[in-house]
């Protein structure tokens, strides 16, 4: 399997199947870390797409092929930071769109012995509801750790931090998590 830097030196030399197999590699942990940005899968989507694009176009001004990966990140962090950025992204609440509208009178009503599948899902968002009210940097290592199943020297580079800091922001981030999820029980 090739290195990351030399599969950039083949890109850089016209081969353009090299930088596919980088894509295949990263555009994973750049979709998790746009997700962990701006919270909206669709959107991390597309930022995504746009960082693999910025990347291909940029290849040239990467100083050392050896750090491709944060590189990369680098570069899916500003996609994201300019679409936050943006007046038109601006989250609108449910309430500002009319205040007299009840966000509850359109959420199914529970029947008595609630189906096994509905629990789960209310259980799924109550989860993705408290991981995107962590803070960025636990929301941002919790959601490249359990999208992509990676080791902690993997995200280190990915982050550009040390594995020690990977793990200890996975473990603030299960320990807010868990205490969020339980005061959500009582």
């Amino acid at each position: 399997m090739e290195s990351d830097a030399e599969l950039v030196r083949q890109t850089r030399a016209g081969r353009a199947q090299a930088f596919e197999e980088l894509v295949h590699r990263w555009a994973g942990r750049v979709v998790a870390l746009c997700q962990a940005r701006v919270r909206q899968a669709h959107v991390a989507e597309e930022l995504g797409q746009e960082a693999l694009l910025r990347g291909f176009r940029n290849l040239h001004t990467l100083n050392d092929p050896e750090r491709f990966g944060p590189w990369l990140c680098g570069i899916a962090l500003r996609a994201c930071l300019d679409w936050l950025k943006s007046p038109q992204n601006r989250p609108i609440r449910f309430s500002e769109l009319d205040p007299d509208l009840d966000p509850d009178q359109y959420l199914p009503a529970s029947a008595d012995g609630a189906d096994a599948a509905l629990e789960r899902e209310d259980d799924r968002r109550r989860l993705l509801r408290e991981v995107d009210a962590l803070p960025d940097e636990c929301r941002q290592v919790l959601l490249l750790y359990y999208y992509q199943d990676h080791t902690y020297r993997d995200l280190a580079q990915i982050l550009g931090v040390s594995p020690a800091t990977v793990n200890a922001r996975l473990t603030r981030a299960r320990k807010l998590l868990r205490a969020r999820l339980e005061a959500c029980r009582r």
